[in-house]
């Protein structure tokens, strides 16, 4: 086996010196040159590694348990750069890439999206067979972990769990999403973690973690040179500090470890949506947005809770199979080796009665259905109450990225789908996420008969004077502040402008949770050399906005999150705290240049619609644009990546504040709280043998 991987890793070092793809000099190397050929480096060391353990042994089914699982860790690093080389190479030749390859940035990729996948696979393609082959040699022979085919067959079950868990998203598997997936996807990894050790427990979690989020965010790719290597990183460091206390919990307290996991994991989702490198994306409610009957008790809990009864049922079903299947869970503190991971009647951790499962399996069902009861006559109730004011919309959809499309050429879609739209006699126009690009505030000022951005400004408020309409639209903003050497310092914003039909600018939202790293970056003056990188990288930072705007027209109060704000719960309860009765969200999608991103944005906010009983609009430059009403059931959208517009009739009913929207994400801290009174007593033996 050495000898094989010391000739792969020779073979692919000569093509990278003399074949088509070869590496450019050493002073023009880029970082994932680097890191390639340090991945290569380690299979050479691996092969001698193995080439000096196996001298010492008499014959194969000797093999040690570190030779027995080194292909399996190279398999899983192998397929995750290959992943992130393949994710890329598809955007080889979107423009941006392109502009930022002509001015001589840090990425270097083909001109031709296919020349650029054969290059990652042909880069990667040798290491992830060579390790594919020899970890499934090594299973097929008696050899160690012979009795104990949920260990021995872990990666592949893990893996099955990944692809389970992509699937019930919308994603490139499906673009609605299986919902009903989500009710077992996380079965097989619960059996890895069951019959393993802590360890390799850890490892596995962490395989599925980065691989899940990598494959439902592969659209990342195309929003920034770095979003999707950040996000996965960032991601590893976040499943790791979710999985060392949970898996710690998980084994030592057994008969709560069907209850354990839930509370954890939902504590998971709350936390790493929260603060600075807050990402909502992949929360376990969402995948149940077209179960209309179970997303209500998101007025109770929010969409925490939803997530909570889809993991409780995972969690409980992997209970009972365990105890079917004889899984024997191995001790926390098992060493390193895998004689631990085969378990054995005698052990502490014996295999829990078969009851204990089916009664995990009783209770989860009992909470399914007690939610699915709750959900029905909730949504009785509401479609009972009364319809106090019914504003109509106009949603503009002009299918065109500001980023890479002629502003003139934009406007001029923006207007001539805002005419067609004005014969429904809406209440309000809608413009999407800077839809209208120059500057407003700046170039109003300037004379445009020297400045072309001022001549389309001056039209663009002639004709808005003229469209005698109340309009919204996304456009950047600014502001000017001292910048204490007696200069200025110019801030700018993402932001929301109200005009009123008198040609007035009335309010301005500017957006208060940006992207991080991609959008905003608050620690520039201690970390100036990652501002840089960021910098060089093509990255656009934005200020954040300071104040939370209800917009007020005449028929009725409304607040517009920017982009992925209509993500975050909290953010869109406090709008709606401060009086929002109709949520307006306004993106950008269109550079993702896949469907699959706009369904899974879109399908994040339907949650906001329930959770706070108002709702939701959506304006997207190129989908999901769509009426939600305040049940979380979409009413009419325009099709993707099409120039559209959408009248709706907004009803807004009379209800009182739910739960959620009175007390926030008291759910998911009641889980954090009662997880951290059960990591403190595990500590302590004579409480966990009680627990």
């Amino acid at each position: 086996m050495g000898f094989v991987y010391i000739a792969v890793t020779l073979g692919l070092g000569t093509l990278l010196y003399w074949g088509p793809f070869a590496l450019p000099a050493l002073d023009a190397l880029t970082y994932s040159d680097y890191l390639y050929l340090a991945f290569l480096l380690t299979h050479l060391a691996c092969g001698l590694v193995l080439i000096c353990t196996a001298a010492g042994a008499r014959k194969l089914s000797t093999v040690t348990a570190g030779m027995y699982r080194i292909p399996e860790v190279l398999f899983v690093l192998s397929l995750l750069l290959y992943l992130f080389a393949y994710i890329y190479a598809l955007n080889a030749n979107m423009d941006y890439i392109q502009r930022f390859i002509a001015s001589g940035g840090a990425v270097r990729l083909a001109l031709d999206t296919r020349q650029e996948r054969l290059a990652a696979t042909v880069k990667f393609g040798p290491l992830l067979l060579t390790n594919a082959f020899f970890y499934l040699f090594w299973r097929l022979r008696p050899g160690p972990l012979s009795a104990a085919p949920l260990v021995r067959w872990a990666l592949p079950i893990t893996l099955l769990s990944v692809l389970l868990s992509v699937a019930c998203f919308p994603s490139f598997i499906s673009p609605e999403g299986l919902g009903f997936l989500a009710f077992a996807a996380l079965v097989p990894l619960l059996l890895v973690f069951q019959a393993g050790t802590l360890g390799w427990g850890l490892f596995y979690g962490l395989a599925y973690g980065v691989l899940q989020a990598m494959l439902l965010n592969s659209w990342l790719g195309t929003y920034s040179l770095v979003t999707l290597q950040l996000v996965s990183f960032v991601f590893l460091l976040l499943y790791a500090a979710f999985l060392i206390p949970t898996l710690w919990l998980y084994k030592n307290l057994p008969r709560l470890g069907f209850l354990i996991l839930p509370a954890a994991w939902v504590g998971f989702e709350f936390l790493r949506s929260s603060g600075f490198i807050g990402y909502p994306w992949g929360l376990w409610g969402v995948t149940q947005y077209q179960f209309t009957s179970l997303t209500q008790i998101a007025t109770l809990t929010g969409v925490w809770g939803v997530s909570f009864v889809v993991i409780l049922f995972n969690s409980a079903l992997a209970a009972a199979l365990g105890c079917i299947l004889n899984v024997h869970p191995a001790a926390a503190r098992a060493g390193a080796g895998d004689r631990a991971a085969a378990g054995s009647s005698a052990h502490r951790g014996a295999a829990p009665p078969a009851f204990r499962g089916l009664s995990a399996l009783l209770i989860a069902s009992l909470v399914l259905l007690a939610s699915l009861v709750f959900g029905m006559i909730s949504l009785g109730r509401w479609e009972g109450q009364p319809v106090v004011k019914q504003p109509r919309l106009a949603l503009i959809q002009q299918n065109a990225d500001p980023r890479k499309h002629d502003y003139r050429r934009t406007f001029d879609t923006l207007v001539a789908l805002t005419d067609a739209a004005v014969a429904s006699d809406p209440d309000l126009i809608v413009w999407s996420e800077t839809a209208f690009v120059p500057n407003i505030s700046r170039w109003s000022g300037l004379d445009p008969e020297k400045h072309s951005y001022a001549a389309l400004v001056r039209d663009f408020l002639e004709y808005q004077d003229a469209l005698d309409r109340w309009l919204l639209t996304g456009n950047d903003d600014y502001q000017l502040k001292p910048d204490g050497r007696g200069g200025e310092q110019r801030l700018d914003y993402n932001a929301a402008i109200l005009f009123d039909p008198d040609g007035n600018r009335v309010q301005t939202y500017r957006k208060l949770r940006l992207v991080p790293f991609t959008e905003y970056f608050p620690w520039r003056q201690q970390l100036p050399g990652l501002y840089n990188w960021l910098e060089e990288r093509d990255v656009y930072l934005w200020e954040p906005g300071n104040e939370r705007v209800v917009f007020v027209h005449p028929g009725f109060r409304f607040s517009t999150p920017i982009c992925f704000e209509d993500a975050f719960p909290g953010d869109v309860r406090l709008f709606v705290r401060q009086g929002a009765e109709v949520i307006v969200n306004i993106s950008n999608d269109y550079w993702s240049l896949t469907e699959v991103e706009g369904k899974q944005h879109g399908v994040n906010a339907f949650f906001r619609a329930v959770e706070n009983r108002v709702p939701l609009v959506r304006s997207s430059a190129s989908g999901l644009t769509g009426y939600v009403d305040s049940a979380g059931r979409l009413v009419a959208s325009a099709p993707f990546y099409r120039e559209r517009y959408l009248v709706v009739d907004v009803e807004i009913k009379e209800h009182g504040t739910t739960l959620y929207t009175r007390f926030g994400d008291w759910f998911p801290g009641l889980l954090l709280g009662v997880f951290a009174v059960l990591l403190f007593l595990s500590v302590f033996p004579a409480l966990r043998r009680a627990l």
